[in-house]
């Protein structure tokens, strides 16, 4: 994330330059404030997108996704959930066929490129055909099941009670204060050619607030999580 940071700082810094503050000069460039602010806001908006789905692919795993549009859209629920279990299983398999095609010689460092490349190829094959067999043998099993099918019951481990209710109501009414916000002009940043801050009203100390609150909840909820197993176990 830091590397990503710094390129946008360094790509920014180098082709923009019709701007207002300059810093100092690099091989007859200019090197300007404006460009590092505006290359440091740009890294960090990708790093956050990249920790999002980062987070989400640790946390939203594939049953979670069968329960929550399994009854509203079940096929396509399915085939999402095949989906996110398709990358790792995908790469967990094609390393047992690449070892499995070494032990007789055909690995893809094996012969001249042509017989790496028909190697590679045969790999794929096997690939392929274990990927077209595999989503055979779940569709098939699903439907046997009744998967889909209008009054069929499901087991599931999840719960929407109301601590979840009670967040998501608050993830409602937070993310809608920020919407207010940003349609109202109160969290726009103004680069080029030179820095302006919004005004700061009321106004945008309420948004600034409120887009707080929504970032830093994950955390409100952790520590209020911890703080009650402390309890319970210091009162056992």
């Amino acid at each position: 994330l830091f590397s990503m940071l710094f390129f946008f700082v360094f790509f920014n810094s180098l082709f923009y330059h019709s701007v207002m503050t300059t810093l100092f000069y690099l091989k007859d460039k200019p090197i300007t404030l404006e460009s590092i602010l505006y290359g440091g806001a740009a890294g960090l908006m990708l790093a956050t997108i990249l920790l999002w789905f980062s987070s989400y692919n640790v946390i939203m795993t594939s049953d979670k996704f069968v329960y929550m549009f399994g009854r509203i859209l079940p096929a396509a629920s399915l085939i999402f959930s095949m989906v996110l279990r398709f990358v790792p299983r995908f790469k967990a398999q094609i390393k047992i066929i690449s070892n499995a095609q070494k032990c007789i010689g055909r690995d893809i460092s094996n012969g001249t490129l042509r017989e790496r490349a028909r190697h590679g190829m045969k790999i794929l094959s096997i690939m392929v055909t274990w990927a077209l067999e595999n989503a055979i043998d779940t569709a098939d099993s699903m439907k046997s099941r009744g998967y889909g099918l209008p009054g069929r019951s499901s087991f599931s481990m999840f719960r929407f009670d109301l601590r979840d209710r009670s967040v998501l109501a608050v993830l409602v009414i937070l993310i809608t204060g920020v919407l207010i916000g940003a349609l109202l002009g109160q969290s726009t940043m103004q680069y080029f050619p030179s820095v302006k801050l919004t005004e700061v009203t009321g106004t945008s100390l309420i948004s600034y607030l409120i887009y707080g609150l929504l970032c830093f909840l994950p955390m409100i909820i952790d520590l209020g999580e911890e703080r009650k197993w402390k309890h319970f176990k210091y009162r056992t």
